[in-house]
Protein backbone atom coordinates (compact mmCIF):
# COMPACT_ATOMS: atom_id res chain seq x y z
CA UNK A 1 0.00 0.00 0.00
CA UNK A 2 1.38 3.20 -0.88
CA UNK A 3 0.57 6.84 0.29
CA UNK A 4 1.32 10.59 -0.93
CA UNK A 5 1.98 13.11 1.67
CA UNK A 6 -0.12 16.40 1.86
CA UNK A 7 1.17 19.60 1.20
CA UNK A 8 2.47 20.85 4.24
CA UNK A 9 0.81 24.19 4.09
CA UNK A 10 -2.99 21.93 4.09
CA UNK A 11 -1.67 19.51 6.56
CA UNK A 12 -0.98 22.42 9.21
CA UNK A 13 -4.35 24.09 8.22
CA UNK A 14 -6.18 21.02 8.79
CA UNK A 15 -4.43 20.85 12.15
CA UNK A 16 -5.14 24.09 12.95
CA UNK A 17 -8.57 23.54 12.57
CA UNK A 18 -8.42 20.84 14.88
CA UNK A 19 -6.98 23.15 17.13
CA UNK A 20 -9.89 25.21 16.19
CA UNK A 21 -12.69 22.28 17.35
CA UNK A 22 -10.60 22.34 20.75
CA UNK A 23 -10.87 25.66 21.50
CA UNK A 24 -15.00 26.02 20.44
CA UNK A 25 -15.39 22.87 22.59
CA UNK A 26 -13.22 24.76 25.79
CA UNK A 27 -15.47 27.96 25.15
CA UNK A 28 -18.61 26.28 25.56
CA UNK A 29 -17.59 24.27 28.70
CA UNK A 30 -15.84 26.94 30.46
CA UNK A 31 -18.94 29.49 29.20
CA UNK A 32 -18.01 31.72 26.09
CA UNK A 33 -15.09 33.01 24.23
CA UNK A 34 -14.60 35.45 27.18
CA UNK A 35 -14.19 32.79 29.50
CA UNK A 36 -11.77 31.05 27.82
CA UNK A 37 -9.46 34.30 26.58
CA UNK A 38 -9.22 34.73 30.81
CA UNK A 39 -8.01 31.20 31.48
CA UNK A 40 -4.28 30.94 31.22
CA UNK A 41 -4.10 27.56 31.87
CA UNK A 42 -6.95 26.76 28.87
CA UNK A 43 -4.71 28.99 26.79
CA UNK A 44 -1.27 27.46 27.22
CA UNK A 45 -3.49 23.72 26.38
CA UNK A 46 -4.48 25.23 23.22
CA UNK A 47 -0.64 26.48 22.32
CA UNK A 48 0.13 23.62 23.39
CA UNK A 49 -2.54 21.14 20.97
CA UNK A 50 -1.46 24.02 18.25
CA UNK A 51 2.21 23.08 18.47
CA UNK A 52 2.58 19.31 18.29
CA UNK A 53 -0.47 19.23 16.94
CA UNK A 54 0.51 20.60 14.11
CA UNK A 55 4.82 18.70 14.58
CA UNK A 56 2.41 15.47 14.35
CA UNK A 57 1.01 16.54 11.44
CA UNK A 58 4.17 17.08 9.37
CA UNK A 59 6.06 14.11 10.47
CA UNK A 60 3.24 11.71 9.66
CA UNK A 61 4.90 9.65 7.71
CA UNK A 62 2.61 7.11 5.79
CA UNK A 63 4.08 8.36 2.43
CA UNK A 64 5.13 4.66 0.78
CA UNK A 65 4.33 1.79 2.52
CA UNK A 66 3.98 -1.90 1.66
CA UNK A 67 1.60 -3.46 4.04
CA UNK A 68 1.37 -7.08 4.26
CA UNK A 69 -0.61 -7.18 7.17
CA UNK A 70 -2.90 -5.16 9.13
CA UNK A 71 -5.13 -5.13 12.60
CA UNK A 72 -8.14 -2.98 11.92
CA UNK A 73 -10.08 -1.44 14.84
CA UNK A 74 -13.97 -2.17 14.90
CA UNK A 75 -15.33 0.46 13.88
CA UNK A 76 -16.50 1.30 17.34
CA UNK A 77 -13.54 1.51 18.58
CA UNK A 78 -12.28 3.20 16.17
CA UNK A 79 -14.72 5.90 16.70
CA UNK A 80 -14.14 6.25 20.49
CA UNK A 81 -10.47 6.54 20.06
CA UNK A 82 -10.93 9.64 18.25
CA UNK A 83 -13.83 10.92 20.09
CA UNK A 84 -13.23 10.23 24.10
CA UNK A 85 -9.64 11.96 24.03
CA UNK A 86 -11.65 14.66 22.34
CA UNK A 87 -13.93 15.01 24.63
CA UNK A 88 -11.47 14.78 28.14
CA UNK A 89 -10.52 18.81 28.28
CA UNK A 90 -13.83 20.42 27.89
CA UNK A 91 -15.77 17.51 30.09
CA UNK A 92 -12.58 18.75 32.53
CA UNK A 93 -13.06 22.12 32.00
CA UNK A 94 -16.96 21.73 32.77
CA UNK A 95 -16.20 20.55 36.12
CA UNK A 96 -13.65 23.18 37.07
CA UNK A 97 -16.52 25.76 36.01
CA UNK A 98 -19.56 23.78 37.85
CA UNK A 99 -17.21 23.17 41.05
CA UNK A 100 -18.01 19.63 40.53
CA UNK A 101 -15.57 16.85 42.18
CA UNK A 102 -12.73 19.26 42.82
CA UNK A 103 -9.05 18.22 42.92
CA UNK A 104 -6.70 19.45 45.72
CA UNK A 105 -3.44 20.67 45.08
CA UNK A 106 -4.52 24.35 43.81
CA UNK A 107 -2.67 25.94 41.28
CA UNK A 108 0.26 23.92 41.45
CA UNK A 109 -1.41 20.79 40.29
CA UNK A 110 -3.00 22.70 37.68
CA UNK A 111 -0.25 23.79 35.68
CA UNK A 112 1.43 20.31 36.16
CA UNK A 113 -1.54 18.92 34.09
CA UNK A 114 -0.52 21.45 31.75
CA UNK A 115 3.12 20.40 31.66
CA UNK A 116 1.89 16.76 31.60
CA UNK A 117 -0.18 16.90 28.40
CA UNK A 118 2.98 18.73 26.74
CA UNK A 119 4.98 16.00 27.86
CA UNK A 120 2.81 13.22 26.83
CA UNK A 121 2.11 14.82 23.51
CA UNK A 122 6.55 15.16 23.24
CA UNK A 123 6.61 11.40 24.34
CA UNK A 124 4.29 10.66 21.30
CA UNK A 125 5.92 13.01 18.95
CA UNK A 126 9.24 11.20 19.66
CA UNK A 127 7.49 7.64 19.09
CA UNK A 128 6.56 8.78 15.86
CA UNK A 129 9.71 10.10 14.95
CA UNK A 130 11.63 6.60 15.83
CA UNK A 131 9.46 4.64 13.75
CA UNK A 132 9.13 6.76 10.71
CA UNK A 133 7.41 5.08 7.90
CA UNK A 134 6.68 2.25 10.11
CA UNK A 135 3.73 4.64 11.85
CA UNK A 136 0.32 4.32 10.24
CA UNK A 137 -3.05 5.12 12.35
CA UNK A 138 -3.69 1.44 11.68
CA UNK A 139 -1.59 -0.92 13.27
CA UNK A 140 -0.14 -2.91 10.27
CA UNK A 141 3.10 -5.08 9.43
CA UNK A 142 5.22 -3.75 6.29
CA UNK A 143 7.18 -6.11 3.84
CA UNK A 144 10.83 -6.35 6.08
CA UNK A 145 9.68 -4.73 9.07
CA UNK A 146 12.27 -4.22 11.40
CA UNK A 147 11.58 -4.61 14.89
CA UNK A 148 11.97 -1.50 16.73
CA UNK A 149 14.03 -1.38 20.05
CA UNK A 150 15.72 1.85 20.42
CA UNK A 151 14.91 4.98 22.00
CA UNK A 152 11.94 4.76 23.72
CA UNK A 153 11.24 1.60 22.45
CA UNK A 154 13.77 0.14 24.16
CA UNK A 155 11.93 0.57 27.48
CA UNK A 156 8.43 0.31 26.58
CA UNK A 157 6.64 -1.48 23.75
CA UNK A 158 3.73 1.63 23.32
CA UNK A 159 5.27 4.90 23.47
CA UNK A 160 3.04 6.43 21.67
CA UNK A 161 -0.17 4.55 23.52
CA UNK A 162 1.56 5.99 26.54
CA UNK A 163 2.19 9.70 25.52
CA UNK A 164 -1.56 9.77 24.35
CA UNK A 165 -2.81 8.72 27.77
CA UNK A 166 -0.54 10.91 29.68
CA UNK A 167 -1.82 13.70 27.52
CA UNK A 168 -5.40 12.83 28.43
CA UNK A 169 -4.41 12.79 32.26
CA UNK A 170 -2.89 16.22 32.20
CA UNK A 171 -5.75 17.54 30.89
CA UNK A 172 -7.64 16.10 33.65
CA UNK A 173 -5.40 17.61 35.89
CA UNK A 174 -5.12 21.03 34.24
CA UNK A 175 -8.81 21.64 35.18
CA UNK A 176 -8.36 20.22 38.80
CA UNK A 177 -11.46 18.30 38.73
CA UNK A 178 -12.35 14.59 38.62
CA UNK A 179 -15.02 14.87 36.57
CA UNK A 180 -13.68 13.34 33.30
CA UNK A 181 -11.37 10.87 35.00
CA UNK A 182 -13.58 7.92 34.07
CA UNK A 183 -13.57 9.20 29.99
CA UNK A 184 -9.74 8.67 31.26
CA UNK A 185 -9.94 4.95 32.45
CA UNK A 186 -12.13 4.42 29.52
CA UNK A 187 -9.37 5.43 27.04
CA UNK A 188 -7.05 3.06 28.79
CA UNK A 189 -9.50 0.23 28.10
CA UNK A 190 -9.40 1.03 24.30
CA UNK A 191 -5.88 1.80 24.42
CA UNK A 192 -5.28 -1.42 25.87
CA UNK A 193 -7.71 -3.25 23.54
CA UNK A 194 -5.60 -2.31 20.64
CA UNK A 195 -2.51 -3.26 22.32
CA UNK A 196 -3.61 -6.43 22.64
CA UNK A 197 -4.88 -6.71 18.67
CA UNK A 198 -1.38 -5.82 17.66
CA UNK A 199 0.99 -7.43 19.65
CA UNK A 200 -1.38 -10.69 18.35
CA UNK A 201 -0.55 -9.64 14.65
CA UNK A 202 3.33 -8.69 15.48
CA UNK A 203 3.83 -11.93 17.53
CA UNK A 204 2.16 -13.76 14.50
CA UNK A 205 4.72 -12.23 11.71
CA UNK A 206 7.75 -11.81 13.60
CA UNK A 207 7.83 -14.86 16.60
CA UNK A 208 11.03 -15.25 18.68
CA UNK A 209 12.01 -11.66 18.02
CA UNK A 210 8.85 -10.35 19.07
CA UNK A 211 8.60 -12.87 22.07
CA UNK A 212 11.85 -11.98 23.33
CA UNK A 213 11.68 -8.03 23.08
CA UNK A 214 8.43 -8.92 25.06
CA UNK A 215 9.71 -10.54 27.75
CA UNK A 216 12.88 -7.37 28.48
CA UNK A 217 10.02 -4.59 28.31
CA UNK A 218 6.47 -3.74 29.59
CA UNK A 219 3.53 -2.28 27.35
CA UNK A 220 3.81 1.15 28.51
CA UNK A 221 6.00 1.43 31.67
CA UNK A 222 9.90 -0.12 31.80
CA UNK A 223 9.91 -3.45 33.16
CA UNK A 224 11.57 -3.44 36.26
CA UNK A 225 14.74 -5.94 36.83
CA UNK A 226 13.86 -6.98 33.22
CA UNK A 227 16.72 -8.89 31.45
CA UNK A 228 18.57 -6.88 28.90
CA UNK A 229 19.26 -7.41 25.18
CA UNK A 230 22.72 -9.03 25.01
Amino acid sequence: MSGRPGHPALVILLSLLVTGLDAVLLAIALGGVAALLHHPRALALLAVWAVTGMTLALLHPVRAQDRVAESRDPAWRLLALLLVPMLIPPVAAWGERAGVLPLPGGAALRWAGVVLVAAGLTIRILAMTTLGNRFAPIPALQREHPLETHGLYAMVRHPGYLGAWVAALGAVLAFGNNLALPLVIVFAVLLAARVRDEERLLEHHLGAAWQDYRRRTGAFLPRLGSPRQS
